[in-house]
């Protein structure tokens, strides 16, 4: 079963662009609440050694210097902004897992010509929201994600990283390439004991005994070696378990002197937890 992982590029940037098209070819970065730290980069903000996670006090200079533009999150834009992109996605696949606010796996059974399929996704994606996305494809989850960070990683694919039409040598060329730490599920813990081991790249990876690894690591790392062997241990997951719990939060940009400033934001937040419960058709037994 041909599997398509579909992310969209630097989302929380793009969503900004989207509404100003005049950011774009500029450095962006989208700061988490009360503007704590860098959760989101444009490519040329990366271009410029930017790390995931710095606090923006120690870069505030450095972004004016540079003409850095810098934006407060806005979950509410970015969350239906995500909610357009996944529903034109659903029209392009047999069955659809949305995976993340940014991320799709979608079943491509059925469709022929994978790599124009996959273009013609980008394409009216961009069209219809104005958000990019690259898109892996391969035999299973695991592929489909290492052929999307290929993807994004290589210009000259075109946003596009297709193993099944690659073929297998073409595709352990490109394991061998690349580190391990790259493998969806492999964390920095891991991929260093695993290169302690000497499986430096993901090829490494591929030719591990699954068995061997499952016994001195867990199952997890079994299903990844056998995912990257093009068998298929993780399916795309259709009929998600509703919510148990949902959460509605942010932290106050100033000090609320005010009964009606809070009664305000509680307000807010109660009615965006309303949204999500009818939304998955569920009631709420305790409100904290």
């Amino acid at each position: 079963m041909p599997i398509a992982l579909v992310d969209c590029n630097n989302f929380y940037a793009s969503c900004e662009r989207v509404f100003n098209p005049k950011l774009e070819g500029k450095p962006i970065l989208v700061l988490s609440n009360n503007d704590g730290c860098v959760i989101a980069r444009s490519n040329e903000s990366k271009a410029m050694g930017i790390k995931m996670g710095t606090p923006y006090f120690e870069i505030k200079n450095f972004c004016k210097q540079h003409n850095i533009q810098v934006f407060s999150s806005n979950y509410t834009l970015y969350g239906d902004m995500s909610s357009r992109v996944m529903q034109t996605l659903s029209t392009f696949a047999t069955r659809q897992e949305v995976y993340s606010i940014d991320e799709s796996f979608m079943d491509l059974s059925g469709y022929p010509n994978l790599s124009e399929h996959a273009q013609l996704i980008r394409k009216t994606i961009k069209q219809h929201t104005g958000i990019p996305v690259g898109i892996g494809i391969g035999n299973t989850k695991v592929l489909a994600k290492l052929a999307n960070f290929l993807a994004k990683k290589y210009p000259q694919l075109n946003g596009v990283c297709n193993f099944i039409e690659l073929g297998a040598e073409r595709t352990n060329k490109a394991m061998q390439l690349t580190p391990v730490d790259e493998v969806w599920g492999v964390g920095r813990k891991l991929a260093l004991q695993l290169k302690q081991m000497g499986i430096k790249s993901v090829y490494d990876l591929k030719l591990a005994n699954p068995k061997l690894r499952g016994k001195r690591f867990s199952v997890n790392v079994e299903r990844i070696v056998l995912e990257l062997n093009d068998i298929q241990c993780l399916n795309i997951e259709t009929n998600l378990e509703p919510n148990k719990q949902m959460i509605s939060s942010r932290s106050f940009g100033k000090a609320v002197n005010t009964r009606d400033a809070l009664l305000s934001a509680l307000t807010y937040h109660c009615e965006q937890i309303g949204k999500k419960l009818r939304r998955q058709n569920l009631y709420a037994r305790q409100m904290t």
